[in-house]
C-alpha cells in the first residue's frame, strides 16, 4: 500500500534499485538530507570489514596461503579508503549538484567488495577442509546481513555485494563437492535481495514523504506567520506549565500588553485573572482549564476575558504538543475575538424571543415557558394558567392618534402589566395589543381570577401620551392546565375562546374557559354559514321605529331596523349578528340590501316623513357604497332629502379620510348625516369640526342617567344641545321609555325624541297605519 503523499512512478522497481542516473540522484539526494547517518554506516562497514578480514586471516591464513590473504587484505583496504573518501562530502555534493556520481561509485565500491570476499571462500573451497570452508562462509554472511541493514544508498549496493561474494560461496561449495550446500548461498542470496529490495522500497516511500511533509511544514509555517499578521485572529502556545511562550506581536495586542510583558506568564490567570479553579470560574474558563489539565484536544470553546478592564469574549481552539520521545510539553492554538459576533447573537436570539416595543417576551418565548410549565404539571400533577389579553378601543386609539401614539401607549400597558406579574408570572406580547400572562403554578383556584382582575383593574387607570389623557380597557380569558389542554396549543385555543366570550360580555371582563364555550364557538360557525344565506333565502326583515318631534310629539321619521329570523335559530337578536356579520364583512351586501329596501318602503310615505338608516363603517370604506346609494335613489325616486344616514364614531377609525370624503359625496347628493352614539367615544368634537352633521343622536346611557338625577348625564345633555343649537343642528334622545323622561328631555331642550314612549319597532304596514291616521296619540 503505497504512502498518500508518494506516486505510484517514484516507487518503480528502477527508481527503488536505483539503476538510472534519476534514481540514484533521489537515493543520493535523500543520503545527503541526512548526512550523520551515511557517516555512521561507512565507519560500521569499515569496521566491520576489518574484524571480518582479522577474524578470517588468524583462522584461516596458513603458510600455503598468506600470499593470498595478503592480497585480500591490501584490497579491502583499498576498497574501505576508497569507501571512507566518498562519506558525506560526496552525498551532499551529489544533492547540490544533482549528479548521482556518489551513489553509483557506492555500488560499484560494495560490488567490489563482494568480489574481493569471493576470493577467499573459492580459496578455502579448493583447498581447504569442508569445516574450515563453512567458516569462512559464515563470516562472509555475517558481512551479507550486515551489508542487507544500509539504508543510506541505494539497494544495489547490498545486493551487488551479496550476489558477488555469493557467487564465491556457490564456487567453493561446487569444489567442496557439495552440490545441496551450494544451494544454501543461492538461496540466501534470494532471499536477502528480495528483503533489500522491500525494505528499501518502504525506506524510500518514508524518506520522499518526510521530505514532503517538511516542506509542507515549512509552507504551513509561512502561511500561519501570514495568517497571523494580515488576519484578525491570532496564534498562541504554552509550555507544560501552562505558561505562555513564543507571545507573537497579535496575541500581545489582544490581552493588551507588550510581548515581552506577556511572555512565561501563566495563561488562564492573564486570560481570566486567575490562579486556580474555583466555583465563581465562568464556565468557558473552566472548561478550557479541564481540558489543558487533561491535555485533551478542543475547539471553538469560548471564554470571557478582562482586557484593560474591558469584558471580551475569545473563541480559542488548541491541541498539545509532544516532543520526539512522545512526552507532552504543552499547547499550541489559535484564537479570535469574537466579542462583536457574540454580541449579534445575542441581539439575534433577543429579537427571536423578545417583543422589540414592549421589551416583553413575544410568542416564541411564552410558548415555551407554557410548554415547560405544562411539563412540570404533568410530573407534579399540580397546576398552571394561561391568560389572555386584548385591549378594548385600543383600535379608535391607534387609529385617531396614529401608530406611534399606539405604540406608546402599548408600551406603557406593557410597563404596568410587568409590574402586575413580576416575580409572580410571565407576561409577554403575542402580537398587536393581544397580551399573555403564564402563571407556571397556581396556588390555589382563584389565584388566576384575582390577578385578572387586578390586571383589568390596572389597565383601565388612565394613560398620558403625548399631552392627551386616554382610556382604554383589558378582557381577559383564561384556561387551566392540565385541566383544560394537555398541550400549548390546546391551552392556547382555549384561553383564546375564553377571551373571546370576555369581549363578547362587553369588554372590561374576566372569563373563565369551560367546556360549553366551544359548543358557543361552534354555535357562532353555525350562525355565520346560516348568515351567508340569510338574503337569499329571505330571512332578513326590517322594521321602523317612529321619531317624534319633542315639543308637539307629530311624527318625523322612522329609523329602519334589521331583523333575522332564522328556521334553525329562531330570531338572531341584532345584538348577535350584526357584529358576526361586521366581522365577516357580510355587513358591506346586508347593509346595500337594508339601505334599498328601507328607500322603496320609504317611498311610499308621505313627503315630510323621513327615513333613517344606520351605515356601517365597512360600507363607508367599500369603494361602491356613493355609486350604490346614487343607483338606489334614482331607481326608487325618493328625495335624498327625505334620507338620513346614521352613522357612530367608529367609521372614522379604519381609514378617517375615506369615510369623511363618502359622507360628503352623500351631503352632496342632499342626504343628512346624523351621529349616533354621541359621547360615547374619543374625539367627538374634533368629528363635529370637521363634518357638517345634520342630527346629533344623545346616547340612551346619558337619557337613562339623567332619569336617574345623575349630574354628569345631566351636564352632558346640556352641553350636546347646546353646541347643536350654536352649530344648527337638531338633537334626538335615544331610549325614552315614559312620560316622565319625555317630559324631561323636553325642558333639557332637545329637538327629537325616540323610545318605547312613542313606539316600538314596528313592521312596514303598521308604519304606513300609523302614518295614514289623521290624529294619533303616542303616549297613549
Amino acid at each position: 500500500m503505497l504512502h498518500p503523499s508518494v506516486t505510484a512512478g517514484e516507487l518503480s522497481w528502477r527508481n527503488i534499485l536505483g539503476l538510472n542516473a534519476e534514481a540514484r540522484r533521489q537515493w543520493a539526494d535523500l543520503a545527503g538530507f541526512r548526512g550523520e547517518a551515511v557517516t555512521r554506516w561507512t565507519l560500521f562497514r569499515a569496521l566491520c570489514h576489518l574484524i571480518a578480514f582479522v577474524v578470517s586471516a588468524w583462522l584461516f591464513a596458513g603458510a600455503d596461503n598468506w600470499l593470498v590473504f595478503a592480497a585480500v587484505g591490501v584490497a579491502l583496504a583499498i576498497n574501505t579508503g576508497l569507501s571512507l573518501r566518498q562519506g558525506p562530502r560526496k552525498w551532499r555534493g551529489c544533492a547540490m549538484t544533482g549528479v548521482a556520481s556518489g551513489a553509483r561509485q557506492q555500488i560499484m565500491v560494495s560490488t567490489i567488495a563482494g568480489l574481493v570476499w569471493a576470493i577467499p571462500l573459492i580459496l578455502m573451497g579448493a583447498t581447504g577442509s569442508l569445516h574450515a570452508f563453512l567458516g569462512m562462509q559464515a563470516i562472509v554472511l555475517t558481512l551479507v546481513i550486515a551489508a542487507s541493514m544500509n539504508d543510506t544508498a541505494p539497494p544495489l549496493t547490498a545486493i551487488g555485494f551479496t550476489i558477488a561474494s555469493m557467487l564465491g560461496a556457490v564456487a567453493g561449495s561446487l569444489l567442496q563437492q557439495q552440490v545441496i550446500l551450494s544451494l544454501v548461498p543461492v538461496v540466501v542470496s534470494v532471499l536477502t535481495s528480495i528483503g533489500t529490495y522491500r525494505k528499501s522500497r518502504t525506506l524510500l516511500a518514508a524518506r520522499l514523504t518526510t521530505r514532503r511533509l517538511a516542506d509542507t511544514s515549512d509552507t504551513v509555517s509561512l502561511l500561519l506567520r501570514e495568517f497571523e499578521e494580515n488576519g484578525a485572529d491570532w496564534l498562541w502556545q504554552i509550555d507544560g506549565a501552562r505558561r505562555l511562550r513564543g507571545v507573537s506581536p497579535r496575541f500581545a495586542f489582544a490581552l493588551g500588553m507588550t510581548a515581552d510583558e506577556a511572555e512565561g506568564k501563566p495563561f488562564l490567570q492573564v486570560i481570566g485573572g486567575m490562579t486556580r479553579d474555583g466555583d465563581d470560574t465562568p464556565h468557558g474558563l473552566r472548561e478550557l482549564a479541564e481540558k489543558l489539565k487533561r491535555q485533551e484536544s478542543f475547539s471553538d470553546v469560548a471564554v470571557s476575558v478582562e482586557v484593560g478592564g474591558q469584558l471580551r469574549w475569545w473563541e480559542l481552539s488548541g491541541t498539545p504538543i509532544y516532543d520526539e520521545k512522545n512526552a507532552y510539553v504543552g499547547f499550541r492554538g489559535v484564537g479570535s475575538d469574537i466579542t462583536e459576533r457574540r454580541e449579534s447573537d445575542e441581539k439575534i436570539a433577543f429579537l427571536a424571543r423578545y417583543d422589540m416595543l414592549t421589551r416583553l417576551p413575544n410568542r416564541v418565548l411564552l410558548t415555551e415557558r407554557l410548554g415547560e410549565a405544562l411539563k412540570h404539571c404533568q410530573r407534579w400533577r399540580s397546576r398552571c394558567a394561561l391568560m389572555m389579553l386584548d385591549l378594548d378601543r385600543f383600535k379608535a386609539v391607534n387609529d385617531t392618534l396614529g401608530h406611534l401614539a399606539g405604540d406608546r401607549l402599548l408600551s406603557q400597558v406593557a410597563t404596568r402589566l410587568q409590574s402586575i406579574t413580576s416575580g409572580v408570572a410571565m407576561a409577554g406580547r403575542l402580537g398587536g395589543d393581544e397580551f399573555a400572562v403564564v402563571l407556571d403554578t397556581l396556588d390555589d383556584s382563584g389565584q388566576a381570577e384575582k390577578l385578572a382582575r387586578l390586571i383589568i383593574e390596572r389597565l383601565s387607570e388612565p394613560y398620558l401620551v403625548d399631552g392627551q389623557t386616554l382610556y382604554i380597557g383589558a378582557s381577559v380569558g383564561s384556561a387551566i392546565g392540565p385541566r383544560d389542554g394537555n398541550s400549548v396549543e390546546e391551552l392556547m385555543r382555549n384561553a383564546d375562546l375564553a377571551l373571546y366570550q370576555a369581549k363578547d360580555d362587553g369588554g372590561g371582563s374576566y372569563c373563565e374557559y369551560e367546556p360549553a364555550l366551544h359548543q358557543l364557538a361552534e354555535e357562532r360557525r353555525k350562525l355565520e354559514l346560516a348568515l351567508r344565506s340569510a338574503l337569499a333565502r329571505g330571512e332578513m326583515q326590517l322594521v321602523f321605529q317612529p321619531v317624534v318631534d319633542a315639543n308637539g310629539e307629530h311624527l318625523v321619521s322612522f329609523e329602519a331596523l334589521l331583523r333575522w329570523q332564522n328556521k334553525e335559530f329562531g330570531t338572531v337578536s341584532p345584538a348577535k349578528f350584526i357584529p358576526l356579520a361586521e366581522d365577516t364583512r357580510l355587513i358591506v351586501p346586508i347593509g346595500e340590501w337594508v339601505l334599498e329596501q328601507a328607500c322603496i318602503e320609504a317611498a311610499r310615505w308621505p313627503e315630510h316623513i323621513m327615513v333613517n338608516v344606520n351605515v356601517s363603517p365597512a360600507q363607508l370604506l367599500d369603494a361602491n357604497f356613493v355609486p350604490n346609494l346614487t343607483r338606489i335613489l334614482d331607481s326608487t325616486a325618493l328625495k335624498p332629502s327625505r334620507l338620513e344616514i346614521e352613522v357612530t364614531e367608529s367609521v372614522f377609525m379604519a381609514d378617517p379620510t375615506v369615510a369623511r370624503m363618502a359622507l360628503e359625496q352623500a351631503m352632496a347628493l342632499g342626504c343628512s348625516i346624523a351621529l349616533d352614539d354621541f359621547g360615547t367615544g374619543y374625539s367627538s368634537l374634533g368629528y363635529l369640526r370637521t363634518l357638517r352633521f345634520s342630527t346629533i343622536k344623545v346616547d340612551r346611557l346619558f337619557v337613562q342617567g339623567a332619569a336617574h338625577g345623575n349630574r354628569e348625564s345631566l351636564a352632558i345633555i346640556r352641553a350636546v344641545v347646546a353646541m347643536s343649537d350654536s352649530l344648527g343642528m337638531t338633537t334626538t334622545a335615544e331610549g325614552v321609555e315614559n312620560g316622565d323622561e319625555a317630559a324631561l328631555i323636553r325642558s333639557l331642550g332637545c329637538t327629537k325624541i325616540q323610545g318605547y314612549h312613542f313606539g316600538r319597532p314596528m313592521e312596514a304596514d303598521q308604519a304606513r297605519s300609523l302614518m295614514r291616521r289623521e290624529s294619533f296619540s303616542l303616549s297613549a
